[in-house]
């Protein structure tokens, strides 16, 4: 991966809906080019897929929590399919140590909040939690 490849990435990661076009125009290269090495490196595994972000206004769902999963045995892969067809699960992330999945969660009330962690928790697979509100960011 060079110099050309990095920044095709940096774009995609800012929109990955840009046309091939745009793209070759930001990167002062052939159209052609773009595509070759948006091939390159789809078929080399660097880039696994493209997917969709949702941003989630400042005034809904303002509850925010991190919930730290343990899971029974060789069961990640199957609570992480359960976690990520839940709509108030906003981020996903494989640990090492004590937890396994850390899940950032959102909810609009205390209510809807302890529903969402009660379904979570009946999950099958997940062993144990830990969730802790977020009260501030400081940093983004």
């Amino acid at each position: 991966m060079d110099d050309l490849d990095r920044q095709l990435i940096g774009l995609l990661r800012g929109n990955a809906r840009l046309p091939v076009a745009s793209l070759a125009k930001r990167l002062k290269v052939a159209r052609g080019t773009v595509q070759n090495r948006l091939s390159k490196l789809e078929r080399e595994g660097v880039i696994a897929g493209y997917t969709l972000r949702l941003r989630v206004a400042d005034e809904d769902r303002r509850i925010v929590a991190l919930m730290l999963l343990a899971v029974e045995g060789n069961r990640v892969e199957d609570v992480l399919a359960a976690l990520r067809g839940d709509p108030s699960v906003s981020a996903l992330h494989t640990t090492n140590g004590r937890w396994d999945i850390v899940a950032e969660l959102r909810a609009d009330t205390l209510e809807e909040f302890d529903r969402v962690l009660g379904r979570i928790r009946r999950i099958e697979g997940v062993a144990t939690s830990e969730t802790n509100l977020l009260l501030s960011t400081l940093k983004y």
